[in-house]
């Protein structure tokens, strides 16, 4: 099973930008045993929602043609909880793209509150200079995940 960590794309600028929206609820399971009696949204999964936001942005920039996965974990920083009915907004931004790897400085916000910096490394493991062979098939971009594109303002031609 893989787990989505963003619900939809509302900003998405080819090669550049994209902002994603997680809405959280209590309807997900792991916020009933992060904290019993006082429910927020693990730090770990607000890692993973950028790491899923600013993959697809740097997978895309590349029309999906290289599997792409985090690599480090630069920053990470954190200002507040997130508890169940909040709306997240997650900004991630490429600084740097080539060939091997690609960085990404991000943050998360609700509504005016800043909540995180997450800055992330990826590797282009197709590229990689250790001579490992991977499946030919992209495990990394499924339907699933391009999914998310669909219906949002980069496919509607307004990004």
């Amino acid at each position: 099973m893989r787990w989505i960590w963003i619900d939809k794309f509302v900003e998405f600028k080819s090669g550049e930008t994209a902002v994603a929206v997680k809405n959280v609820t209590l309807a997900e399971e792991h916020l009933h045993d992060h904290f019993p009696g006082f429910a927020v949204m693990p730090e770990c999964l607000m890692i993973e929602g950028m790491a899923q936001t600013a993959g697809i942005l740097v997978g895309e920039a590349r029309s999906f043609e290289q599997k792409v996965i985090l690599a480090k974990i630069k920053k990470a920083v954190f200002f507040d909880y997130v508890r169940p009915g909040d709306t997240l907004h997650i900004h991630a931004e490429i600084e740097s793209i080539a060939e091997e790897a690609a960085g990404t400085t991000g943050r998360i916000t609700c509504g005016d509150k800043l909540i995180a910096e997450i800055d992330l490394m990826f590797s282009h493991i197709d590229q990689n200079l250790a001579g490992k062979e991977f499946p030919e098939e992209n495990f990394v971009f499924t339907d699933t995940f391009k999914s998310l594109l669909q219906g949002s303002v980069f496919q509607a031609g307004k990004g």
